[in-house]
């Protein structure tokens, strides 16, 4: 048996199990136009597939109801007409939510599992650790002494963030949703402060506690009143870095909050957003120096890891309610 995911119907708000259908594929063949036959190892969820669920104009395209989802995948080569790729070599690419396909191999890319383990390259060693590295450095732009905060802080691209500011030798603040998370953060990443966002009332007097010289660099992965809140607090020429809006994804309608212009304008502040993929020509210096920082043990990494090809949903879903630490992937 050959399975692959579709996308059923599209959500209104949060999406459900309902929203998805495994199928039967046909069991893949090479041809004269495929250069190889995988199987999927390790597959990626991740917050911005919750957009391509929707039909609304963004900066990819959406799924189509009927087709199988895709994203970010680690699979073997099991054959290949392609003298580039052997059977049993390990590649990166973004595929269908297939367990078994064919590939063209110029949309892959060959990873060595000898100097990372094969999650590395979904994570840290991917378009999560790639977003942290150039989001921060480039945008950011952390000096010596100043104030960094991040939101969705436990999570894959925050806990990388978090660990390059710290290099910076900034103080670092990191916003989660648990007891664990913050533990993870200060105990395992080195941050300085936490702050649990589901046990205060008042935001702002945790950050007034934990921000006492204001913030300099906000790198915003949630949005919503968490980013209300830190706007309030940031210094002249602060730097925002709008990475991603988790808290809104599943919104029905637009939300309404506090407009930041008039702040920013006062404070000649700096927000900006982006995505990883307006680096790729840069992709091969940042991997090359978070794999050197793995190795001097300058980073660390975490992975909350679901095994079982039919559980894609349940890890996707789970991303909104936080169930993970750093990069959440589903293993076959």
């Amino acid at each position: 048996m050959n399975r692959q995911i579709l996308l059923k119907s599209r959500p209104i708000g949060m999406p459900t199990e309902d929203n998805f259908e495994i199928t039967d594929a046909p069991e893949p063949k090479l041809t004269q136009d495929d250069g190889v036959i995988l199987e999927s190892r390790f597959i990626s969820v991740d917050p911005y597939m919750r957009g391509r669920m929707s039909d609304a104009k963004s900066y990819v395209p959406p799924y189509q109801v009927g087709e199988p989802i895709s994203g970010g995948i680690i699979a073997e080569v099991l054959e290949s007409n392609d003298e580039s790729l052997k059977a049993g070599d390990f590649v990166l690419g973004n595929l269908p939510w297939t367990e078994r396909q064919t590939a063209k191999v110029d949309t892959l890319k060959k990873v060595d599992d000898s100097l990372a383990p094969l999650g590395y390259y979904l994570g840290i060693l991917g378009m999560p650790g790639l977003t942290a590295y150039f989001g921060l450095l480039d945008i950011g732009r952390p000096e010596a002494g100043e104030t960094v905060v991040i939101s969705g802080a436990s999570g894959a691209v925050g806990s990388v963030v978090g660990q390059i500011a710290k290099m910076k030798g900034c103080h670092v603040v990191g916003i989660a949703g648990s007891d664990e998370k913050i533990r993870y953060m200060i105990d395992e990443l080195n941050f300085d402060e936490g702050i649990n966002y589901h046990k205060t009332s008042d935001m702002q007097q945790s950050l007034d506690v934990v921000c006492p010289y204001g913030v300099d660099v906000y790198f915003d992965n949630v949005g919503g009143e968490i980013s209300d809140a830190v706007l309030t607090f940031i210094n002249n020429e602060a730097r925002i870095v709008i990475c991603g809006q988790i808290s809104m994804y599943n919104a029905t309608e637009q939300p309404v909050g506090p407009r930041p212009q008039t702040l920013l304008l006062k404070r000649s502040a700096l927000m900006q957003g982006f995505i990883v993929r307006d680096y790729a020509d840069r992709f091969d210096e940042g991997i090359k120096t978070l794999a050197k920082w793995l190795k001097e043990g300058k980073l660390t990494y975490r992975q909350t890891v679901t095994h079982g090809f039919e559980n894609l949903p349940k890890a996707f879903l789970g991303l909104f309610k936080g169930e993970n630490i750093g990069k959440y992937l589903v293993e076959l």
